[in-house]
């Protein structure tokens, strides 16, 4: 018994370290093919066109029941998440994508599990006491973490990391590619505030429609509509066609793993461990991307990119000591009550309790 429960406390750890796994791979192969003049809202829509149409057959197959308890506010908030969760988000870190790197977009990434917790301050899914310890730890580490994203904004710094002198042409993209990095900057926090509106938002709705699959699907259904509509609207592309074996297996692979099981996974921790929980994992992201990038891209990595991913970093990491702390305390409080409650019932025998319910 001990063992199972040591491994159900894991299985989110796990779930979201292969979401960040996953989501670095996506982004590598996804700065690739837009140097290549892929169109952002292009990708969303075959992205999340391919995602629903891989969780339709497992929605019918694990969640039958699913669509006899939809309602009209259920749709209506799947609709808003999809909107937000993926057309909004993945446009906005598209465009700061290509204005900047896959390691300075994931180090705004992390900066998404604070804005989740200032949002949910006023929503009351959040609380802070700043006289205990728990309460003071999550302001500190929601003012350093903002600290740290002023530190990206503002401060580019020496390169750390340069490309290989031998790839001029490289070298040459990727300083075209920063040219442009408040820009870049200011549409990457423009995605966190949108992403994390999702996360509480997705809380709200695992709790009044716990299918996982059904909402994802419906979400992705959503957005691929929501993206088409823009894509007509914004960009009016030429063509609708792909080009090469790269789009095409960026699309796909992002489309099943990156927005299907992603989401999925997601989705499942937010239920289990909370929105902020869930948001906390991205500096995984960033490492995976940062292993990649360099070694794949020869990406150029500058020092404010490092010293603002540190202070951003330590500060989530603050912010989620805090939170785990303060469930502790929760949990003991509760467990105090329930004891109380226990130690205080078994006064009466069943004889003066007939009598006392009888009068």
């Amino acid at each position: 018994m001990a063992k199972r429960d040591c491994f159900d406390q894991w299985k989110p750890v796990v779930a979201m370290v292969g979401v960040s796994f996953a989501s670095a791979i996506v982004n590598i192969s996804l700065k690739k093919a837009l140097n290549q003049g892929m169109s952002h809202l292009l990708f969303i829509t075959y992205r999340q066109s391919i995602s629903a149409i891989f969780l339709i057959p497992i929605v019918c197959f694990w969640e039958r029941k699913c669509w006899k308890h939809l309602t009209c506010g259920i749709l209506c908030s799947l609709f808003f998440s999809g909107l937000l969760g993926a057309t909004l988000t993945q446009y906005f870190f598209l465009v700061g994508l290509r204005y900047t790197s896959p390691t300075y977009t994931c180090a705004f990434i992390n900066v998404v599990p604070v804005i989740t917790f200032m949002l949910a301050l006023p929503l009351r899914q959040e609380k802070v006491n700043l006289k205990i310890s728990s309460g003071r730890a999550k302001v500190l580490g929601t003012i350093v973490c903002v600290g740290g994203a002023l530190v990206l904004i503002l401060y580019k710094g020496m390169p750390v990391i340069n490309a290989p002198k031998s790839s001029p042409a490289m070298l040459q993209k990727a300083k075209h590619d920063t040219e442009n990095w408040v820009i870049g900057s200011i549409f990457l926090a423009l995605g966190g505030i949108v992403w994390a509106s999702w996360f509480l938002i997705q809380s709200w709705i695992g709790k009044f429609y716990p299918y996982q699959y059904c909402s994802t699907a419906l979400l992705c259904f959503f957005s691929a509509i929501q993206s088409a509509i823009l894509c007509v609207a914004v960009e009016r592309p030429n063509s609708w066609t792909l080009k090469g074996p790269l789009q095409i297996f960026t699309i796909i692979y992002a489309g099943i793993v990156g927005s299907g099981l992603g989401y999925v996974s997601m989705s499942w921790c937010v239920k289990q461990r909370g929105p902020v929980f869930t948001a906390a994992f991205s500096p995984f992201l960033q490492i995976f991307v940062a292993i990649f990038g360099v070694s794949l891209l020869h990406e150029q990595i500058n020092l404010g990119s490092i010293l603002g991913s540190i202070l951003v970093i330590i500060g989530m990491y603050i912010l989620l000591w805090g939170k785990s702390k303060e469930a502790d305390t929760d949990h003991k409080n509760a467990s105090e009550k329930v004891g109380d409650c226990n130690h205080t019932l078994p006064v009466t025998t069943p004889t003066a309790a007939g009598s006392i319910t009888s009068g």
